[in-house]
């Protein structure tokens, strides 16, 4: 009965630690994010895409892609301001933990266990610009296809590091419909082997 207890206490404590630690990442994040408009060019792309590919008629559809430049140039730049001012805050609080779950103050005891979210954010700024000039030369929907899964990493990143790597494997699926595996294989192969790499550090 005390063993039972016990737990029940540790796990409480746990659990209101864990939501503490999580609550000053999103506000950190979230002070970040303030006055920029990532969300809504996020969301204005991806849903305006998904509207093009599906137009039938071939000279509409074709009509249809420049009118998404604003929005790309806009999130091209935001997401870079975004990984300039995060490069700016002290390492203890861009650390995020490499296991699936959240374990609260990692970086405080296990730094080896965690991973650069500032060097992350910076592949990301990368690859979501080099997909807006299209350096690789791709087709208007192959182009569409490749910068949706980078903005969709975007966000998967943003969700690991404010909660853990778990919820934000489910939130993609909940969104997106689709796996983290999956929008690797559609991100540019700079960025995938960027990402791999970021992984192993």
């Amino acid at each position: 009965m005390e063993i039972a207890f016990l737990l029940f206490v540790v796990t409480v404590l746990w659990l209101v630690l864990r939501a503490r630690y999580q609550a000053q990442r999103i506000v950190f994040l979230g002070q970040h994010l303030a006055g920029l408009q990532v969300e809504r060019h996020m969301e204005t792309l991806t849903q305006g895409y998904l509207r093009a590919i599906r137009e039938q008629d071939a000279v509409r559809q074709e009509q249809i892609w420049p009118t998404f430049e604003p929005s790309e140039r806009g999130v091209a730049g935001q997401v870079q301001r975004l990984a300039e001012a995060v490069g700016q805050a002290p390492d203890a609080l861009t650390r995020m933990g490499k296991w699936a779950l959240c374990v609260p103050y990692v970086e405080r005891f296990m730094y080896s266990s965690t991973l650069d979210f500032k060097r992350l954010l910076q592949i990301h700024a990368s690859g979501i610009r080099a997909a807006v000039a299209n350096e690789q030369g791709l087709p208007a929907k192959e182009r569409a296809y490749q910068l949706s899964a980078e903005l969709f990493l975007l966000q998967h990143s943003c969700h690991w590091f404010c909660k853990s790597r778990t919820i934000a494997d489910a939130r993609l699926v909940a969104r997106h419909n689709v796996n983290r595996e999956k929008v690797l294989t559609a991100v540019s192969p700079a960025t995938r082997a960027a990402y791999q790499q970021w992984l192993q550090s």
